[in-house]
């Protein structure tokens, strides 16, 4: 008996692969989304605006039409240009000199807070020396304890030196930044190799020319980052001057737009609040220019890390 062999098939072809369209592709990420995520982003969105379009609004109002209308919309006259020309005359000028007072804490705290903090963090993270520990557990400890904390104790050091009532009493606190210290050590850590350090070393570089010309690019990202948060932190700081300083012309525009909103409750103080608002705006444009102006170094840093292999 003859078997036959099975007639052979031919192979079926296999289908070619199938690529999304970017149409697909772009409902896909829709569907993706969260709405619970977007809503809460739109919520943070509202309660970060709202404060601001309010100052806007109101600082072109007179003192008049800041009680006469409605707190989210403009009034009758339009006085911004008249309020901000007041704010920087009125009182012979005190609002500029304390602007220039906050310009001068910021400049000579926060700047030297920053370069102490990259200092510091560049040589805790690069170096080895006995009682490295101990010193991380000191900054971790220091980060936890508020400024408020220390700001009764810094006034008794201070008045024993005679230095209160100066600016010295508002700059030299300002130097110490646990929270920047600790920041640029972690980032020094990871943004500088060992072994670039070593091959410089190795090239008879010195350990300054080193730290200025390799470490300090490197590091740029982190400098912007601590020298925002700690202009930021001098440049709203209250508490301290506060109790620092009895010389109104020592005053930064915390204390001094705070005496102006005070004025209307002493005996036959003038009311102005509108004065008050339009200096409260003036004083946050410089922030926001500082944030616009120093956000591409943060972007520039991210793109950086971004194309490591």
């Amino acid at each position: 008996m003859t078997t036959h062999p099975h007639p052979t098939t031919a192979a079926a072809p296999k289908p070619a692969p199938t690529t999304r369209t970017p149409r697909k592709a772009v409902r896909r990420a829709h569907q993706r989304r969260s709405p619970l995520l977007t809503a809460l982003t739109a919520l943070m969105l509202i309660y970060s605006l709202v404060p601001l379009v309010w100052l806007v609004i109101n600082a072109s109002k007179t003192q008049e039409g800041l009680f006469s209308s409605f707190g989210l919309w403009f009034a009758g006259d339009f006085s911004l240009f008249q309020n901000i020309r007041d704010t920087l005359t009125y009182d012979n000028g005190v609002f500029v000199r304390w602007l220039l007072n906050t310009v001068l804490y910021v400049v000579l705290g926060a700047g030297g807070a920053t370069a102490l903090a990259t200092l510091g963090g560049y040589a805790l993270a690069k170096f080895d020396f006995p009682g490295k520990r101990g010193v991380f557990a000191v900054v971790i400890g220091a980060v936890a304890v508020p400024s408020t904390a220390l700001a009764v104790p810094t006034f008794l050091m201070f008045s024993k030196l005679g230095l209160t009532n100066t600016p010295w009493a508002v700059i030299i606190p300002s130097l110490i930044s646990p929270f920047g210290l600790y920041l640029m050590w972690t980032f020094a850590a990871s943004a500088i190799p060992g072994e670039l350090l070593e091959a410089a070393r190795v090239d008879g570089a010195g350990e300054l020319r080193t730290f200025i010309r390799i470490c300090v690019p490197l590091l740029a990202p982190g400098i912007v980052t601590v020298s925002l948060f700690t202009m930021v932190a001098t440049w709203n700081n209250y508490f301290l001057p506060l109790i620092m300083l009895k010389d109104p012309d020592w005053y930064p525009l915390t204390l001094g737009l705070n005496a102006w909103n005070d004025q209307a409750a002493t005996a036959g103080g003038q009311a102005i609040f509108h004065l008050v608002i339009t200096g409260s705006l003036l004083t946050i444009l410089p922030l926001l220019a500082a944030f616009l102006f120093l956000q591409r170094y943060w972007q520039s840093g991210l793109a950086a890390g971004g194309v490591k292999d």
